[in-house]
């Protein structure tokens, strides 16, 4: 059985019948909402992006709002999301539009693309789904779809795979209806033509998709290959006084960037060094529930140490001025790292027992 219609037509009759037409950031439709959305979209999927969507909107509606806020307040709100870098990186972008652009989006695709955190099919999505501009995506939705259809070996993330599919997405985009054809693909990618089991009988393009014809679905997109990920250990000092937690600021580059977090050590001794060195008065000292944080490039084995401390001051560990007691009652709005924030909860387990 054959098909006259073409890809783009049956993707967009596809989207017309099934797409996802609800979406909060698809509501009065902005390239700044459009934007935001595409950026929580990075590595996290729709369904936990939403409250944190609109959470994110409900406090920075607009351009100016986002960029004049501290970037504490806007890592709170990311809280959660993970890839941090992702936030500071909007910030940055917001206050980039803020000089130069009068805190509007700029419509000119190379002014988008230059922008932190904005890769090309970012910089597409927002322009075509937001204002109607013809370029064309190439998310890891669309990489998936595009990789089965035309039965494109390897792993996109070797540049010669993906420069195929960028010629693949080139090709088969219409010069109409690029919000329809575009959203369609990403959706066609995270509801139907998904990771393991693509729904196949449901998929527009099916009929002619060299993948499902081979019944080699799952061989495309290629594997990344596998690689035993190091592992690496760090100690975490839990400085606790009065329901109150002593946090330090994480430089803005590397792992936690920006974030808040607990003194890390290397080793236990380093630890006991540091208590003897800032001449902390210990009441108490227990070890928390130790746990494996997994990063793309390795493993963290963290284990957290409590102290209890009295007749405290502040000018023992206050050195620099990114450091804080974070009131455990009363939280403040910033942003914490994933570790932290499971410290966090371990740690008002322990108190709520006594």
């Amino acid at each position: 059985m054959k098909t006259t219609a073409t890809f783009s037509t049956r993707i967009i009759q596809w989207y017309d019948n099934f797409g996802r037409k609800q979406l909060p950031w698809q509501q009065a439709k902005t390239p700044y909402k459009v934007w935001i959305s595409e950026i929580m979209l990075q590595q996290t999927q729709v369904a936990t992006v939403i409250p944190y969507f609109e959470k994110f909107i409900g406090r920075f509606p607009d351009i100016e709002t986002l960029a004049k806020a501290d970037q504490d307040e806007v890592l709170h709100h990311w809280t959660g999301l993970g890839y941090y870098a992702r936030a500071r990186n909007l910030h940055k972008a917001a206050q980039i539009m803020q000089d130069k652009f009068d805190s509007k989006f700029p419509t000119d695709f190379d002014d988008v693309l230059a922008l932190p955190g904005i890769g090309r099919s970012t910089a597409g999505a927002v322009l075509s789904l937001s204002l109607g501009l013809n370029f064309p995506i190439l998310d890891g939705n669309v990489k998936r779809v595009l990789a089965r259809h035309g039965a494109i070996d390897g792993w996109p993330g070797k540049k010669p795979v993906e420069q195929q599919l960028w010629q693949l997405t080139e090709s088969l985009t219409p010069a109409k209806d690029i919000q329809k054809y575009n959203q369609a693909m990403m959706d066609i990618g995270a509801t139907v033509c998904t990771r393991s089991k693509p729904n196949c009988a449901a998929c527009p393009v099916a009929i002619d998709c060299k993948a499902q014809l081979s019944g080699r679905q799952t061989d495309y997109p290629g594997k990344k290959p596998k690689k035993a990920l190091p592992e690496k250990s760090a100690w975490l000092l839990v400085i606790e006084q009065e329901q109150q937690v002593h946090l330090e600021k994480r430089p803005p580059a590397g792992i936690w960037g920006g974030l808040w977090c607990f003194p890390q050590f290397d080793n236990r001794k380093d630890l006991d060094a540091y208590i003897v060195d800032k001449q902390l008065k210990v009441n108490s000292q227990q070890e928390l529930l130790g746990f494996r944080h997994t990063f793309s490039h390795f493993h963290l084995d963290i284990q957290p140490v409590l102290i209890r401390v009295s007749e405290f001051s502040d000018n023992q560990i206050m050195e620099q001025a990114a450091t804080v007691w974070y009131n455990l009652p009363h939280p403040p709005k910033v942003g914490l790292a994933a570790a932290t924030e499971r410290v966090l909860a371990d740690l008002g387990s322990v108190l709520n027992k006594e």
